[in-house]
């Protein structure tokens, strides 16, 4: 039996197309794309996907890959995965922002550790918040909802010279806005509590000035904002869930679905 070349570029190119997708969403994803998790690791995983991805995507016409029309889909594919996992991402880092905003506000900001989804150093409290969030996302089966999302994208939007749209680009943008927005909602509630607490100390100062307010201010804005914390904990997940539920469905608008 002989096998054209045609043959074997189509058979290679229903693989790689979709590789280029998948291998963008799971770099720029959370969880998957995170610096904790190594390069082979994620090249793997993306592989892994690929194989699942392929038998349900539509078969598209040989390209050359080097070609023109080539260079152009593989553009439109990491763009849409990009988008895909920069969208979820988002949600992380609202949550991560909020904790930060807290740390600091808690005195905290001295106490940094590095954060294992962006190497970078971060509050402790931002880290706690990072980490509840990773926990929250993960018991909801949120990394097997991805690879859902993920798959019927092939179907809403195959393989094709044709990309993400002008209004899917500026729909992302004003999530970008809108979640960092999210981020000082998240955060409010600590960030009301420690405002009345500095309040308090301003008035004793000026009522007392030989109050030492260093000494006693420290250790009580900790304690309060700790508690805050504790309280809040419970609305936390839903908070993160809804975010989460419009992220998806700003991805599901994204690819047309």
């Amino acid at each position: 039996m002989t096998v054209s070349l045609s043959e074997i570029t189509a058979l290679i190119g229903s693989y790689f197309w979709p590789f280029v997708r998948v291998g963008a969403m799971v770099m720029a994803a959370p969880i998957y794309g995170t610096l904790s998790v190594p390069v082979r690791i994620r090249l793997l995983i993306a592989i892994a996907l690929t194989a699942v991805v392929v038998p349900v995507a539509p078969t598209m016409a040989a390209v050359d890959p080097l070609g023109a029309s080539g260079l152009l889909i593989i553009f439109n594919q990491l763009l849409i995965g990009i988008a895909m996992g920069f969208a979820l991402r988002l949600v992380f880092s609202a949550l991560e922002s909020g904790g930060q905003i807290i740390g600091q506000l808690m005195g905290l900001g001295f106490a940094q550790m590095v954060d294992p989804q962006s190497g970078v150093q971060v509050p402790v409290v931002s880290q706690l918040y990072t980490v509840l969030a990773t926990l929250i996302f993960l018991s909801f089966n949120g990394h097997l909802i991805m690879v859902e999302v993920l798959v019927n994208s092939f179907k809403t939007l195959p393989v094709a010279e044709t990309g993400l749209g002008a209004d899917s680009i500026w729909a992302l943008v004003m999530w970008g806005s809108w979640i960092f927005s999210g981020a000082v909602l998240i955060a409010i509630p600590a960030v009301s509590a420690l405002l009345l607490v500095n309040l308090a100390f301003a008035v004793m100062t000026r009522s007392s000035p030989q109050l030492n307010v260093f000494a006693i201010g420290f250790p009580i804005t900790l304690i309060v904002g700790f508690v805050v914390i504790a309280a809040t904990l419970p609305n936390l997940s839903p908070q993160f869930l809804f975010l989460v539920e419009q992220s998806l469905e700003l991805i599901n608008q994204m690819v047309g679905r």
